[in-house]
């Protein structure tokens, strides 16, 4: 048995290092689908990877740190061949969601969003934190290698680092709340659930299609989503809000039409940015308080249990009072 269980344990780990780096590749591929440029420097609005890549050293540990490296050195080798910046980015992109798995296990956090803290660390040291090394060290291997102008590493550190950042924000919440969910189900609310389902499918292609500015429209949709399914709606709807706008951002049309590059980068990155805060934080706030709600019933129903067995104790026949001698009393008419 011993012998069975040390052999399985190294291929365990062996496949899961093949997963990560196969869906690290490609949520690389679907994220190049999509790219907008800054300064002749050719960015994803949403870079994927990233958030495949925290969400797996949050489900699986650290051990799955070779399949990100080979995850992307696989996306680098699929773009051009490997020479030393490619190097430098591949090292970048493993360091940095390493990084946030390490902030984030020492805080205590919770796979499953359910409290406020969880929600502020993803999003400070998870996204825009940890971020903050993939982007200073792609960009300036760039710039080292003469791949890109000095001049330009600001714009572009921007532009990098906010796309890292979107890809934690928006694609691991959901996948944290995929691995959390348990079969079967049993919806208690599926026509409230296919209502929202339907009303996202109109809402959101109009206001992200119309040439109107009507982005707005998205967040009554995230809020009712928090309110009635925090342990998933907002984070789908945010993800199916985001695709969308970023599509309609690069083919240049809707309320993003005849703007500047720059224009159309921070628009489009504030939506994406506002709107996944506002969902994933307003989930897990709402999460916590139902959570707490629930402990302090399950505490009031224990007191009242309590009671209850306290007063029946109290409502048992007393035993009769005994003499001296250990005999009792006799109440003997006179």
């Amino acid at each position: 048995m011993v012998g069975t269980r040390e052999l399985r344990r190294p291929v365990v780990v062996a496949l899961q290092t093949l997963a990560v780096a196969a869906c690290y590749f490609g949520a690389g591929r679907l994220g190049l689908l999509r790219r907008l440029t800054v300064d002749g420097a050719v960015f994803t609005p949403i870079w994927p990877p990233t958030g495949v890549a925290v969400a797996s050293l949050l489900i699986f540990g650290i051990r799955c740190w070779l399949g990100i490296a080979i995850g992307a050195l696989l996306v680098v080798v699929s773009l051009a061949s490997l020479q030393l910046p490619a190097i430098g980015i591949i090292a970048g992109n493993t360091a940095a969601p390493v990084c946030a798995y390490l902030m984030l296990r020492r805080l205590g956090f919770r796979t499953d969003l359910s409290r406020l803290r969880d929600g502020l660390a993803l999003v400070f040291l998870g996204a825009l934190g940890s971020m903050l090394i993939s982007a200073t060290v792609d960009v300036g291997v760039l710039v080292l290698t003469d791949k890109l102008a000095a001049h330009s590493f600001w714009p572009v550190w921007l532009a990098w680092w906010v796309g890292d950042a979107m890809g934690v924000l928006i694609v691991t919440p959901v996948l944290l709340m995929l691995y959390g969910i348990r079969l079967p189900l049993h919806p208690t609310r599926w026509k409230e659930a296919a209502l929202l389902a339907l009303v996202a499918c109109v809402l959101v292609p109009t206001a992200a299609y119309s040439p109107i500015s009507l982005l707005f429209l998205v967040y009554p949709l995230l809020v009712w989503a928090s309110l009635r399914f925090p342990q998933g709606g907002s984070v789908l709807c945010a993800l199916f809000a985001s695709v969308l706008a970023t599509v309609a951002a690069t083919d240049r049309v809707g309320p993003f039409e005849r703007l500047s590059d720059t224009a159309l980068m921070i628009k489009l990155q504030a939506f994406n940015g506002s709107m996944a805060l506002t969902a994933l934080l307003l989930s897990a706030v709402i999460t916590e308080q139902r959570n707490t709600r629930r402990s302090v019933e399950l505490a009031c129903q224990d007191l009242v249990e309590v009671l209850e067995h306290l007063t029946a104790g109290n409502a048992s026949p007393l035993p009769a009072p005994v003499d001296d001698e250990g005999k009792g009393w006799r109440n003997e008419a006179p």
